[in-house]
């Protein structure tokens, strides 16, 4: 299953995108760095589309969303929960973490992370849909 990242997109789309990369909070880059330096072989977007929702990271190989949340989203429960059922619905895996998190304990995150990874890889997941059980909860 190969999905176009920017097809479908509303107009402006790679724009606003573009201009939230640049504009990424000190967690996100913080993140980004992090994962780029503990899964070198893994390819990870910033920013990327998924549908009709923004993702913060997201690793097409592993079928994963890694989502970093402040404190705004302790509001939107309801709108996260309706994006985290979405996204797992195309196929995906949601990890959740808090900035403060991120900023905090980034070893953890990556432990984490690492842990997600690894069960994916030896439940022979690739193939198969995730089972949603306990998926899109906080790490």
């Amino acid at each position: 299953m190969s999905m176009r990242l920017y097809a479908n997109q509303p107009a402006g789309t790679v724009t606003r995108l573009r201009t939230l990369r640049r504009n990424a909070t000190e967690a996100e880059k913080r993140l980004v760095r992090a994962l780029k330096e503990a899964f070198p072989t893994h390819k990870w977007r910033f920013q990327a589309p998924l549908g009709p929702f923004r993702v913060d990271v997201l690793c097409f190989s592993e079928r994963l969303v890694i989502e970093i949340d402040g404190g705004q989203h302790a509001e939107a429960a309801a709108h996260d929960a309706a994006r985290t059922r979405f996204i797992e619905g195309e196929g995906y895996r949601v990890l959740r973490f808090w900035n403060n998190d991120v900023m905090e304990n980034i070893e953890g995150v990556i432990e984490a992370i690492q842990t997600s990874l690894s069960h994916w890889e030896r439940e022979g997941a690739r193939s198969a849909q995730p089972s949603g059980k306990g998926e899109g909860d906080r790490a």
